[in-house]
């Protein structure tokens, strides 16, 4: 049978549009070339038609002129059209590939969501929340603890008003022992005399006084 009908011929791989694109874009650039050659032309003809007189040799240069530049009018229109076909194409491949992006976002948007609903059964808020009061209370008791240590005994209980009371008395009377007469006294006792100890001296008065400075009554 395969003798007969023939075999078919493999499927080649589906037509891929970035390789068109690539294509297209190659053939666009083929005929920017033969533009530019056709440019080329076209400015030998100027110049030589510069330089020469009006006349049939001027006309026929001319000809070839126009001649080139419908040329480079059809492949100048060639290149727009494949210029648009490879926009457009480029436009459908960003559609296509957008359209993938948001897919792959999509399938794993749900895989988050499925692995979140499993974590959340194993999150009980009953646990939670008598986990919390336990907490509470033991910091409660934690406190009453160290009240308990700070506590004082052995102080008898005073009025305030008394203490108030006893410490204005006790700024007045500091006020009325604010006596400084014994400064003055100091000041003036007798000086101790220069000398070795248990030598005797007079003051600046004349009077025998002993190694302490203290006056000496003389013996009858």
């Amino acid at each position: 049978m395969n003798r007969i009908f023939g075999r078919g011929k493999p499927k080649g791989p589906a037509p891929n549009l970035t390789d068109c694109i690539s294509g297209v874009d190659s053939r666009a650039e083929s005929i920017d070339k033969k533009i530019a050659r056709l440019d080329q032309e076209l400015m030998k003809y100027k110049d030589q038609m510069k330089k020469m007189r009006d006349g049939p040799s001027k006309n026929m240069v001319k000809q070839k002129a126009m001649r080139v530049l419908k040329q480079k009018r059809m492949y100048e229109g060639q290149r727009d059209q494949l210029m648009q076909q490879s926009f457009n194409m480029e436009q459908a491949n960003y559609t296509i590939q957008t359209l993938k992006d948001t897919k792959t976002t999509v399938d794993a948007m749900k895989v988050g969501a499925k692995e979140m609903k499993k974590a959340y059964k194993n999150v009980k808020i009953d646990q939670i929340e008598d986990l919390q009061d336990q907490l509470e209370d033991m910091m409660e008791d934690a406190s009453e603890v160290q009240d308990a240590l700070s506590r004082s005994y052995g102080t008898p209980d005073i009025d305030e008003d008394d203490l108030e009371a006893e410490l204005d008395a006790l700024g007045d009377e500091l006020l009325l022992d604010d006596d400084n007469s014994y400064l003055d006294e100091a000041s003036s006792a007798p000086a101790i005399p220069e000398g070795a100890p248990g030598d005797r001296g007079t003051n600046r008065d004349g009077v025998l006084v002993d190694e302490f400075g203290l006056p000496q009554i003389p013996a009858t």
